[in-house]
């Protein structure tokens, strides 16, 4: 099994490049204007059209009114959704595209529950709990990932190049999804902490195999 690789929040021609050249198979943009890491519809054009073929293109939206999303996908050649808020199941599947939908994980979370209401997502993203909306470097307990999980899941949160190969090995995610972790600061991605971590995946898919 290959663990695929999100780096979220890219905010730059060279950060994107840079996440290329290191190995992810998709990378994210972040469409909440609170996030440091936001980044407008018109410069997100301009960073997808460097992605080469069969790096995928992530859209995440934080409680978007609907004419925003509308808006982004009318221009943007989105490979997914990623919703990260208080979205119904309805709101993510009205727009017919594949998406995931983040978890915000604390003890009491009924993730079973969420996997069942949620059941046409691709994966559910786990993400530590946080009032920002993920993006904090926060790692969550991952004692509280239910071993039957209903569906695949990617793991987020507090994810660096030190933890993530144990994270791989111990839990077998989907994915692994990293933004603060590859950072020199907020929205400023590091293409030797990306290389590191890319690195550390694939050397924990090995001794898994």
């Amino acid at each position: 099994m290959t663990t695929r690789i999100k780096i979220c929040g890219l905010t730059s021609v060279e950060d994107v490049d840079a996440a290329v050249a290191a190995g992810a198979d998709a990378v994210g943009f972040v469409f909440y204007p609170p996030s440091p890491r936001y980044v407008s519809v018109d410069t997100a054009a301009v960073l997808i059209r460097r992605l080469p073929p069969f790096v995928l293109s992530v859209g995440l939206f934080v409680n978007a009114a609907e004419a925003e999303i509308a808006t982004a996908l009318s221009l943007l050649p989105l490979n997914l959704l990623q919703f990260h808020g208080d979205e119904t199941p309805a709101e993510c599947e009205r727009w017919q595209r594949p998406y995931l939908k983040a978890v915000r994980m604390q003890p009491g979370v009924e993730v079973h529950r969420l996997a069942a209401e949620f059941a046409t997502a691709r994966a559910l993203l786990l993400d530590a709990f946080t009032d920002s909306f993920g993006g904090s470097g926060k790692a969550f307990d991952w004692g509280l990932i239910p071993a039957d999980l209903a569906l695949p899941f990617v793991l987020s949160g507090g994810l660096t190049a030190d933890n993530v190969g144990v994270a791989v090995r111990e839990l077998r995610p989907l994915a692994v999804d990293v933004s603060s972790g590859v950072e020199i600061a907020k929205g400023k991605k590091c293409p030797r902490r990306m290389q590191e971590f890319v690195a550390a995946v694939k050397a924990a898919d090995g001794r898994r195999e």
